[in-house]
């Protein structure tokens, strides 16, 4: 089958090529967002766009320069990029490339249990749920737990004057990846919030990523879910459990 667009002719071979290389290409950005990586794909587009200029002023001795080392850009990209790319290999070999799996609902249920838990006792916590977009430099900011996920080890993180309980710990599916991460805080804040540093984090993060970020007041023994850089302050475990369950399939 042909689609004809004046001169130009497009199969449903070509149509299925273009899909699949868009796909692709959003995947890697997604793979790429939060870290260090995006910082170098902008130094790589300033050194094009200078190679540009150079070429059409004349400045033949840079434009050489820059075509030299341009010319091994394949080779420079594959020094630069290793580390995201031996990562971004082994996503794409445990699937989650293609699809990303939520987590289990049990997780949900014991995530749930234990926020209840620190409130009541009020402990400070801030749990940040990986979706789609991966954490990347945010999880290299803290310590790797890489552990399967428990009431216990959550609530043991947070507890009052260990190391770790003022960063926020990375949830994945069902794993604790990380802890004492730091995470940016939010730009725009409603100023009838008055929101401390671990709730203006919570809702940092969501404004930059898909994630879901749930913090406990230590102050006020409350519960707030973030997500989209808004945040649905005050929740009882009834409450929660709804805005969750609900944000857990999106």
């Amino acid at each position: 089958m042909l689609i004809n667009l004046g001169f130009i002719q497009v199969g449903w071979r070509d149509i299925v090529d273009i899909a699949v290389v868009a796909f692709i290409a959003y995947r890697i950005i997604l793979l790429l967002k939060g870290t260090r990586a995006v910082s170098v794909v902008y130094g790589l587009l300033i050194l094009m766009i200078v190679y540009y200029v150079a070429g059409e002023f004349g400045l033949y001795t840079l434009h050489g320069l820059l075509t030299n080392f341009l010319g091994s850009l394949f080779l420079v990209v594959i020094i630069l990029f290793q580390n995201d790319i031996r990562k971004a290999l082994a996503e794409m070999g445990a699937g989650r490339l293609w699809f990303s799996p939520k987590p289990p609902d049990r997780v949900l249920y014991e995530l749930i249990l234990s926020l209840v838990t620190m409130a009541e006792k009020r402990i400070g916590a801030l749990v940040v749920i990986e979706k789609k977009t991966p954490l990347g430099d945010i999880i290299e900011s803290g310590v790797e737990i890489d552990s399967k996920f428990s009431r216990e080890l959550l609530e043991t993180i947070f507890y009052h004057n260990t190391r770790l309980h003022d960063g926020a710990v990375i949830l994945r599916r069902d794993r604790i990846v990380s802890a004492g991460c730091i995470l940016p805080l939010a730009v725009a804040v409603k100023p009838k919030w008055n929101l401390g540093t671990r709730h203006r984090a919570a809702v940092g993060i969501t404004e930059e990523t898909d994630a879901l970020s749930v913090v406990v007041s230590e102050e006020r023994g409350t519960i707030g879910v973030a997500m989209s850089g808004k945040l649905i302050p005050g929740l009882d475990e009834v409450r929660l459990r709804r805005v969750l369950a609900a944000a857990w399939d999106r």
